[in-house]
């Protein structure tokens, strides 16, 4: 367990703008900070101009390995923690999913992966290796930097040459770096194949941070009030990738809006050190503990693509409805001739879909329409009630579309639903039939 920060008077830089002072003693999280009881804070934030900005706004992730108290923390709390380190459930993960539908919950997603590409090419490698446009972000990144406030970030899909889906990273643009959140099960195959692609004469640098740091998230419709109960309420509101850096008893700590479920809520990357008191302050602050289980099962009702699942060598991005993480218009990038090539000539045979159905299913079982195969499902699980039995998978574009009724193996009936993933990607204008 955390100790009780004891210090009377506690400097925080935001930016390089922003000054805290406490004179307390009982521990609470304000801008970011552990500090002391929160009444007679005075909070103001001013240029400052004995500090250049590049002195305080990079976020160099490279701290010592360090013994830390998170799960301790964790098991205190009833959590049930996998071999590898991976909290799997609170034992509460029905009232974990309530609260990411009505209220607020906390997961600890430190198993996913964090890769840190930094040099002074970083931002043209990752646009020529990734379906977004960085260069576009970098431009955004120097107009928010001359406001001393925010970062930029997005999302960005691996693909191979052919178009087909590897991951979906979470990408956060820094001052020296960018960091990417990516799949556990891909981290270490996207390590491998951005090294591939480093030239001798480029100027970048791949890291795997995972170990190095610590990831929180925070999602349900009452995200917006914890942010603003932890004075970093400058954050709601802000687009999607947005971030900002902090400090946690002068370790560093970011705080981005969205996550990789959602565009709503936020995610937490900090030092290990820090993870254990900004864990429980959050649950302080009202948030529910979700383990990976419920979190797995929030994924396939929200309709988030996974690795492995959605995400494989049989379908293309495009398939995978990840629109919003695909640049257009930018130049010639690994997988762009083929999704260039789908578009324009209308070639996406299948999309993905939710499809609630009438019992439990196996991911692999055949999607049947008037006794024809034309699908598959790729994940399952139960509903909020036992009852409830939901999945989701790939369905050809002619067969079925919103609202129709399919068979899922041998007799298991299924209703085609949209999800809200899927359903707030925003394809370019196709023909009705592409847009079914």
């Amino acid at each position: 367990m955390a100790a009780t920060s004891s210090t009377a008077t506690t400097h925080l830089i935001v930016g390089s703008t922003s000054r805290l002072h406490n004179t307390r003693t009982t521990k609470f999280f304000q801008n970011g900070v552990v500090l002391t009881q929160k009444k007679t804070l005075s909070l103001r934030r001013r240029r400052s101009a004995s500090i250049p900005p590049t002195a305080v706004l990079p976020f160099d992730l490279s701290p010592p390995p360090i013994d830390h108290d998170l799960l301790e923390t964790v098991k205190s709390e009833g959590a049930k923690i996998s071999g590898e380190g991976i909290v799997e459930t609170f034992g509460n993960d029905g009232e974990a999913l309530d609260a990411a539908d009505n209220g607020v919950a906390a997961v600890d997603l430190s198993h996913f992966g964090r890769i840190r590409v930094s040099g002074d090419d970083r931002i043209q490698f990752l646009h020529n290796q990734s379906t977004a446009n960085f260069e576009i972000l970098r431009e955004g990144q120097a107009s928010f930097e001359r406001l001393w406030v925010f970062c930029l970030g997005c999302d960005t899909v691996f693909v191979t040459p052919t178009a087909r889906t590897i991951d979906i990273a979470h990408a956060w643009i820094m001052k020296n770096a960018v960091i990417l959140v990516v799949s556990p099960l891909t981290c270490s195959s996207i390590t491998e194949m951005l090294n591939r692609y480093v030239f001798f004469a480029d100027k970048v640098e791949i890291q795997d941070i995972t170990k190095q740091t610590c990831l929180f998230v925070v999602v349900g419709p009452k995200s917006n009030q914890v942010m603003r109960d932890l004075n970093l309420g400058d954050l709601v509101g802000e687009a999607y990738g947005t971030h900002r850096h902090y400090s946690v008893n002068g370790m560093p700590i970011t705080v981005g809006v969205g996550n990789v479920i959602s565009e709503e809520g936020f995610s937490l990357l900090m030092s290990p050190a820090a993870a254990g008191s900004v864990w429980e302050t959050l649950l302080s602050q009202g948030a529910v503990p979700m383990g990976s289980n419920a979190w797995e099962k929030l994924r396939i009702i929200k309709g988030r693509p996974a690795p492995g699942k959605e995400l494989t060598n049989e379908f293309n991005v495009l398939e995978a409805g990840l629109w919003n993480s695909i640049s257009l218009d930018k130049g010639c990038y690994k997988g762009q001739e083929t999704i260039s090539r789908l578009i324009t000539y209308d070639g996406l045979k299948q999309r993905l879909w939710g499809i609630c159905l009438s019992a439990p299913a196996e991911p692999g079982s055949p999607i049947i329409v008037d006794g024809k195969k034309v699908g598959k499902l790729t994940s399952y699980t139960l509903g909020r009630k036992e009852s409830d039995h939901f999945g989701l998978g790939y369905i050809k574009r002619k067969d079925a579309l919103g609202g129709d009724t399919v068979t899922v193996g041998d007799n298991i009936v299924g209703t085609v639903v949209e999800v809200p993933f899927l359903a707030r990607q925003s394809p370019p204008l196709l023909s009705k039939s592409s847009s079914s």
